[in-house]
C-alpha cells in the first residue's frame, strides 16, 4: 500500500521546517511565463513531423524562402 507523506515528518532529522520560507504556489509563474516560449501546435500538423527538430528545420527552412521574396508595401486605404 502507498504511504502517504507529510511534509514534517519527511524532512531529515538535521532540516527543520521553520528553516524554509513560506511556501507559495506559483510564486514564479510570471518569470518562467515570460523568459519560456512554448509554442503549441495543431495535431493534424503534429502527424507531420516525427519531432522538434524537424519541425525547427522545416520552420528555418520556410524562414530563409520568405526572407528571399521582395518586401511589399502595405498599401494604405
Amino acid at each position: 500500500m502507498k504511504q502517504t507523506k507529510s511534509t514534517s515528518e519527511n524532512l531529515r532529522r538535521e532540516y527543520k521546517r521553520s528553516d524554509f520560507k513560506k511556501l507559495e504556489r506559483g510564486r514564479y509563474y510570471e518569470r518562467v511565463k515570460a523568459s519560456s516560449n512554448v509554442i503549441v501546435i495543431d495535431p493534424e500538423i503534429a502527424q507531420v513531423f516525427p519531432n522538434s527538430e524537424e519541425v525547427n528545420r522545416a520552420l528555418r527552412s520556410f524562414v530563409r524562402v520568405v526572407q528571399r521574396l521582395p518586401r511589399r508595401r502595405l498599401r494604405r486605404r
